[in-house]
């Protein structure tokens, strides 16, 4: 795309002249618009654009000097000048400086259109013309393959869009000159905690190229969309290569399984969702291969999956109903061991049941991680549940890592909700030793403290023995004795004093005290550390 500037002191001149040209079609975009010559150079040094259109005068630096400045920033810029002044010697001075054409205001369509034409003809000229072509073409090759993709991320996103031949055609450019549909899930399972980011876009990089190398032979048109860990596929072809697409996916399956230790500890499982030949059957075949890949929990990685199980119908039993109530007493006593014993439970009588299939094991594992969540009560739950069922549990190529999946996730928010709740009992704690840190010196009582804290006696007294190991009484003690024996070792203040000071007002009370506390009285206890 050529990129353009605008400069007139009159910003609806620049907003017209924008609206006017169909840049498009031109093949250009404008990059900036300026209200004087000083913005417009602090543009071009910017933009380094192909085109300026600028006013003959305007306020600091007007057309002439912003030409002049421009060419020696640019000296490939074409210049067009619109002005309201008809003096032809403009014109001509312009023209000296090296302006391509010379417009009247009003600005007519047509003119502009027809001077923009003229302008990227020159610059194209000017431009080496292989290189120039190969660049137009691999940016109009990036967003037609964008437009293309997005039909697989529509149907993704949307499985009540209705699809027919002259649709694919003309709304995603995807011809369909074969008779025959087909889609694919290429599905890479791999610990998202390990396995993410650059590292991912190498795999997906390596399974693009074995695709296309081996499908582009015999396909008449091939189209892949990434979505994390999944590849998604859409094969175009003729009547009578059905097996021979199989044998083709079955062997860039095989080929990736072969080389998947390089990229560590990932599975590479594939399926196929069924030809078919109307463009309106392209979403069941994708919907079948989405469920197809899922079986790969019970069937295995590394084989072509084609199966869709009807399935147990377990959803309408009762298995998720036993496990929410065994739950309940698991997150009411923040008991991880009791909530894992309820996820292998669920496991254990979900995976007895007959004709199981991957597609309800997912499915089951969501509904629980669902669960367990909301009734945690946490905050950002629908996020946390989001991540869980997308970002885990999708990653699972094995049934028990699916129940494990689950398992962490519930020991995961119990964990939270443990420390949540263990901060909150605790901060009433912080508070009263903050508290008696600021006034030991003073005659501190326990109710004092409650007040302060906002808790009742009783309740004050349980939770600081729980969070401390000792009553508040001998923690008031010890924080008064340990600052009276800083006192002795550091000072030649007397005995009454340093009791003061802590506060004991009387003097027999503070020895006997401090006796008791250390094994020494004061006077016994500065001669041997003092």
């Amino acid at each position: 795309m050529l990129k353009v500037i605008i400069a007139d002191d009159e910003q609806r001149i620049c907003k017209l002249i924008q609206a006017l040209a169909d840049w498009e079609a031109l093949g250009m975009e404008v990059v900036g618009m300026a209200e004087n010559g000083f913005e417009a150079l602090s543009l071009i040094k910017k933009t380094n654009p192909d085109i300026l259109i600028t006013d003959i005068r305007m306020p600091g630096c007007d057309g002439l000097e912003l030409i002049q400045q421009a060419k020696l920033l640019c000296s490939h810029l074409e210049v067009v000048i619109i002005s309201g002044y008809t003096h032809f010697e403009y014109a001509q001075n312009a023209i000296r400086h090296g302006v391509g054409d010379y417009l009247l205001k009003p600005i007519r369509r047509d003119e502009l259109m027809e001077t923009l034409s003229k302008m990227r003809d020159n610059i194209l000229k000017s431009i080496d013309k292989k290189e120039t072509v190969q660049a137009i073409y691999q940016d109009n090759q990036k967003k037609l393959l964008r437009l293309k993709r997005s039909l697989l991320k529509d149907l993704l996103n949307d499985e009540k869009i209705s699809l027919t031949r002259e649709m694919l055609k003309e709304a995603y450019y995807f011809e369909g000159k074969g008779e025959c549909y087909q889609t694919f899930v290429l599905k890479i399972d791999c610990d998202v905690r390990k396995i993410d980011g650059e590292a991912l876009e190498v795999i997906l990089e390596k399974a693009e190229r074995v695709l296309g190398n081996e499908l582009e032979k015999c396909c008449e048109e091939m189209l892949l969309y990434f979505k994390d860990y999944t590849v998604y596929g859409l094969l175009n072809y003729s009547a009578g290569k059905t097996n021979d697409i199989r044998k083709k996916l079955r062997y860039c399956l095989h080929q990736m399984e072969e080389k998947k230790r390089l990229y560590g500890m990932i599975e590479y499982s594939m399926a196929i969702g069924g030809e078919v030949q109307e463009a309106e059957g392209i979403k069941h075949s994708l919907k079948n291969a989405k469920d197809a890949v899922k079986e790969r929990v019970l069937e295995g990685t590394g084989r072509l999956l084609v199966r869709v199980p009807k399935g147990s119908g377990i959803l309408k039993q009762r298995e998720l109903d036993r496990y929410a109530k065994r739950i309940e007493n698991a997150i009411e006593a923040l008991d991880i061991t009791d909530a894992a014993d309820a996820c292998r439970e669920l496991e254990q009588n979900v995976m007895q049941i007959p004709e199981v299939c991957g597609r309800e094991l997912f499915e089951v594992v969501a509904i629980a991680g669902n669960l367990f969540a909301a009734r945690v009560g946490i905050q950002d739950v629908e996020e946390i549940q989001k991540e869980f069922a997308a970002r885990y549990c999708k990653q699972c190529s094995k049934a028990r890592q699916l129940f494990q999946e689950l398992e962490t996730f519930q020991s995961g928010l119990l964990a939270k909700v443990r420390e949540a709740r263990q901060n909150e009992s605790a901060r009433p704690i912080r508070l009263a030793k903050q508290y008696v840190l600021s006034h030991f010196a003073e005659p501190i009582t326990l109710e004092e403290v409650c007040e302060y804290v906002g808790f009742s006696v009783s309740y004050f007294s349980v939770l600081f023995k729980k969070e401390t190991g000792e009553g508040f009484a001998k923690y008031l003690t010890r924080i008064r004795i340990d600052e009276a024996k800083n006192l002795l070792q550091e000072t030649d203040l007397p005995v009454g004093e340093i009791g003061k000071k802590v506060g004991y007002s009387d003097r027999k009370h503070f020895t006997s005290t401090f006796r008791k506390t250390v094994g020494l009285n004061p006077a016994e206890y500065r001669k041997l550390y003092g």
